[in-house]
């Protein structure tokens, strides 16, 4: 983790990675040709872009509130092995990558939630909650359409 010297920084580097996020959720739509989930990856592409703008308006000023609701975890993604990203995907490897990353922007958001205090740890703690459902979403689709067939 990178050591941040104030606020801004953090909120910098977070808004960088939702960017990074947006355009892989973008690049992973037009690689699948299951058009349910296309536009399941499209959708998550334009929430990391409101993501974005969460964190920008909290530059502004504003705060996020994490809901008390606890987000359930089917940990299906941290028991499956790595793929890597190609061209032409298999619907299962997309799916794999997709809960690896929500893992991962998850665990981002609750490290730096716990490197700052007050509304900015609410704020990171709300943003790692949204990932949290990301991942169960695609761990339900997995579920559904992978194990179910296995």
């Amino acid at each position: 983790m990178t050591n941040f010297s104030s606020v801004d920084e953090i909120l910098d580097f977070a808004i960088k990675n939702e960017e990074e996020a947006f355009e892989f959720y973008t690049d992973m739509a037009s690689k699948i040709d299951t058009p349910g989930m296309s536009k399941v990856f499209e959708s998550f592409a334009a929430e990391e872009k409101g993501h974005k703008a969460k964190l920008l308006a909290v530059k502004q000023g504003k705060h996020l509130k994490p809901s008390e609701k606890k987000i359930m975890d089917l940990k299906i993604g941290d028991y499956l092995v790595d793929v890597e990203v190609t061209n032409d995907m298999k619907y299962q490897d997309a799916l794999i990558v997709a809960m690896k990353k929500e893992k991962a922007a998850f665990k981002l958001y609750m490290d730096l939630a716990a490197q700052v205090e007050g509304e900015f740890k609410d704020t990171f703690t709300a943003l790692a909650q949204e990932e949290a459902k990301h991942k169960l979403r695609f761990e339900i689709e997995y579920d559904d359409n992978i194990l179910a067939e296995g």
